[in-house]
């Protein structure tokens, strides 16, 4: 199961990161056509691009993140089932894997933000 869950994953992201250099290209105006785009436009369209992007970093880092979760807490359930008296040290283990998880996620929002705003 989770090699399908990571198979998919990693097709959502390259199809994501596919569509946007198509996006990106399609933006840029073939030489041989007449017509020029205004700025305006073109700066919406880059604008799009950046959002999509950032758009796909947070969602597949909260995706991966979310499983990542899911893993460890089941994984640590059955630990404390076996060895109740080791319950405490499970947990704190398991707390301290979280909070690295969920700092990774943050990470990819900060990465988001710096996207959309500097980029």
């Amino acid at each position: 199961m989770k090699k399908v869950i990571i198979f998919l994953m990693i097709t959502v992201l390259v199809t994501a990161a596919f569509s946007c250099m198509l996006t990106a290209s399609a933006a840029e105006a073939p030489a041989e056509q007449a017509q020029v785009e205004p700025a305006e436009e073109k700066t919406d369209n880059v604008t799009g691009t950046k959002a999509v992007a950032a758009a796909i970093v947070v969602g597949i880092a909260a995706a991966a993140g979310a499983v990542s979760m899911t893993v460890a807490i089941s994984a640590s359930a059955g630990a404390m089932a076996r060895q109740p008296e080791a319950a405490g040290r499970i947990n704190s283990a398991m707390m301290l894997g979280l909070v690295f998880i969920e700092t990774a996620i943050i990470y990819a929002l900060i990465v988001a933000v710096l996207i959309i705003f500097v980029l």
